[in-house]
């Protein structure tokens, strides 16, 4: 049963990440953002097949996946090439770039990143109890999303807190939660 555990990690695994070298190799050097970035940039917007999120955010079937960045913007083009021909439940995935986030912006997934005109903190608190998948990246103190970018031993890992997508009305996968470092499943 542990190499089937294993295995299933590996795959799922895979899967978010299959296609970081090819967005990686087709950037032009001078706007290529880090590897680092690249490797999130594909993160948000495959994190999304492994959210249950309320039937009300897509109750029309043109309405796009919103993956909304707040703060200094660290993708350079590297976002928009990630989601570029992607799709979610056949629906499009577009990217917003914003300089502060307010209840009821039209985001269904949130990177924070350092302030630009809105602590992370304010970020977060305007869309507490929404049902935001809020990411941030590791390393900024206690100002932390339901996921939080990790670097471990020179790879890009997460951090999941349960609770706190569960208080945002949303609900991880156990495949994707298997995946992360760790996860809480009580508010801590």
């Amino acid at each position: 049963m542990p190499l089937l555990g294993r295995r299933l990690r590996q795959l799922v695994l895979g899967a978010l990440l299959g296609t970081v070298a090819a967005h990686v190799c087709a950037a032009p050097a001078s706007a290529a953002p880090s590897l680092e970035y690249a490797v999130k940039a594909n993160y948000l917007y495959k994190f999304a097949p492994f959210v249950e999120w309320p039937p009300r955010l897509f109750a029309q079937p043109t309405t796009p996946l919103s993956i909304c960045v707040v703060g200094e913007d660290p993708f350079g083009g590297a976002l928009d090439d990630a989601v570029r021909g992607q799709t979610f439940n056949g629906r499009p995935i577009i990217v917003r770039r914003l300089a502060a986030v307010e209840p009821g912006s039209p985001c269904n997934v949130l990177f924070v990143n350092r302030p630009t005109g809105q602590s992370p903190a304010e970020a977060l608190k305007a869309v507490a109890g929404e049902p935001v998948l809020t990411v941030t990246d590791g390393g900024r103190g206690g100002d932390v999303g339901i996921i939080q970018f990790v670097m471990e031993d020179g790879h890009v890992r997460f951090d999941i807190d349960e609770a706190a997508a569960r208080a945002s009305g949303l609900s991880i996968s156990s495949k994707l939660l298997s995946l992360a470092v760790s996860h809480r499943r009580t508010g801590a």
